[in-house]
């Protein structure tokens, strides 16, 4: 009798730790989930796909200010294939050094649809140069 009870509590423990790690998975799938998405293909999604976006796109030449009274920059985002699709974007947060026009960049956060812009959360700024093989030294000698 003792041997069944034994088996009992590790099944139902184990019912309980699955379940638990089940809960676990998709809670964190659920709102970690972002699209992932170019210029184009932000504009031609409908606007409540965008309330949790990550968008990837060139900074334009024209159009960037600086946040008024603090941290923060606004510009426009051009597609990478096609430049006549571009999109606003406001970001709240420090500015990366390496952020500047022709700089590619990726912004998460989501679309105003009210305002027509996208209020990012995250910039992170891309630098090619720095990871081309002809910009780096040869350690070996």
């Amino acid at each position: 009798m003792a041997g069944s009870s034994k088996t009992g509590v590790y099944a139902a423990a184990l019912v309980l730790f699955l379940g638990g790690l089940g809960w676990l998975i998709y809670s964190g799938l659920d709102e970690g989930s972002a699209y992932f998405l170019n210029v184009s293909e932000a504009l031609a999604a409908k606007p409540e796909q965008l309330g949790k976006a990550r968008l990837f796109g060139t900074v334009a030449e024209e159009g960037i200010s600086p946040a008024p009274g603090g941290l923060g920059v606004s510009f426009t985002l051009l597609d990478k294939d096609d430049q006549d699709k571009a999109l606003h974007v406001e970001y709240k947060g420090a500015v990366p050094d390496t952020f500047k026009a022709g700089v590619e960049v990726i912004v998460e956060g989501g679309l105003n649809p009210s305002k027509g812009v996208f209020g990012a959360t995250t910039l992170m700024t891309k630098c090619p140069s720095k990871y081309q093989k002809e910009n780096r030294k040869d350690i070996r000698g």
